[in-house]
């Protein structure tokens, strides 16, 4: 099994706890992110660190109106070590709006650009911001991997265009009825999981720190409501993002 998005610079226990509690737990490879360059680089230093570990860089949308926005040349450096496996997360967020949306959108549009100049996968972020998602990537014909995904709007145009579609704890929670009809209807090879790390843990454990190993709580609740076994299901979620990030 495979947790394709968490944040180890930002959790409280050191990478190590974490990524040992994984692996006992049957998870054995992670994508753990960077949402800016500082941020990036501690992502990297981990990634180095640890076996079955891989980074996802990129400059967040709640950034966007700060100086990090300029420096893409720098995340571009970045993203040349061999496990930089994917620009991201980057995407827009209408919700909490820490940025211009103006800014947000020169700024996704830049990492998209330099994700197609590159090769890579763009890992997308997207809260109340469905149409002016969809259309800043009408244009881009790499791999998008939509990060917990919790914007049922979004569904037609991932299904379409065949974007890899995952979910994180949310997915789990009473309320989330909507997200668990669209993770039925995901086709099993654009299907992924995630923890997102230290955020969303999943029901049974919300208001306490989220870590990998969590994520096969989110992957036993996609596996119920596709009427899927869990191991298969692991497996194929495993398959599939080693098909989207590149992984060796």
């Amino acid at each position: 099994m495979i947790d394709t998005h968490a944040h180890l610079d930002a959790c409280a226990e050191p990478a190590e706890a974490l990524v040992a509690r994984a692996r006992a737990a049957g998870v054995t490879r992670i994508v753990t992110v960077g949402t800016g360059i500082d941020s990036c680089r501690a992502a990297l230093a981990i990634a180095e660190a640890h076996e079955g570990v891989y980074a996802a860089l990129g400059i967040d949308p709640h950034q966007a109106s700060s100086v990090e926005a300029g420096r893409l040349d720098e995340l571009r450096g970045l993203l040349a070590h061999p496990k930089a496996v994917a620009v991201g997360e980057t995407g827009l967020d209408g919700f909490h709006r820490f940025a211009d949306p103006a800014d947000q959108r020169r700024l996704f549009e830049a990492q998209l650009g330099l994700a197609g100049e590159l090769g890579k996968p763009v890992v997308v972020h997207s809260r109340e911001a469905d149409a002016e998602t969809a259309a800043a990537l009408a244009g881009f014909g790499g791999t998008v991997v939509l990060h917990c995904f919790s914007q049922p709007g979004l569904l037609e145009a991932a299904l379409k265009r065949g974007y890899y579609v995952s979910f994180a704890g949310n997915v789990t929670y009473p309320r989330s009825a909507e997200l668990r009809e669209a993770a039925a209807r995901v086709p099993a090879e654009r299907i992924l999981a995630e923890t997102d790390s230290p955020y969303l843990a999943p029901q049974g454990l919300r208001g306490t720190p989220n870590e990998p190993a969590h994520v096969l709580r989110t992957l036993a609740v996609l596996a119920e409501v596709r009427g899927e076994d869990p191991a298969e299901l692991a497996a194929r979620i495993d398959a599939n993002a080693t098909a989207a990030f590149g992984l060796p």
